[in-house]
């Protein structure tokens, strides 16, 4: 079974950044699209962006020019770099396969941003 340890949240104020990371194991990672994805406080799970097994990305419009994915195949895993971050931001993080995986939803990490 696809595990997906995700980790890098914290607290962080308006207008500050963070990097998160997304290991992965028991995937073929380097041919998958991978995304991260996040959800609010009393909201739906929402997509955030994804990139291409050749490293072509995508952000929702909500995020984009702040936010960017990279990958390492190598080391199976994807990072979510997160700059100017907003309050509207907080959410618990995620990363899965693009299309996501019912079985592959880890633990997530926490992004609190304060104004």
């Amino acid at each position: 079974q696809v595990q997906l340890v995700e980790s890098g949240g914290g607290l962080v104020q308006l207008g500050g950044s963070l990097r998160l990371s997304c290991a992965a194991s028991r995937i073929t990672f380097s041919i998958y699209t991978m995304g991260w994805y996040r959800q609010a406080p009393g909201k739906q799970r929402e997509l955030v962006g994804t990139i291409t097994s050749g490293g072509s990305t995508n952000y929702a419009d909500v995020v984009k020019g702040r936010f960017t994915i990279s990958r390492d195949n190598a080391k199976k895993t994807v990072y979510l770099q997160m700059n100017s971050l907003k309050p509207e931001d907080t959410a618990v993080y995620y990363c899965n396969t693009y299309p996501s995986s019912v079985r592959s939803w880890g633990q997530g990490t926490q992004v609190t941003v304060s104004s």
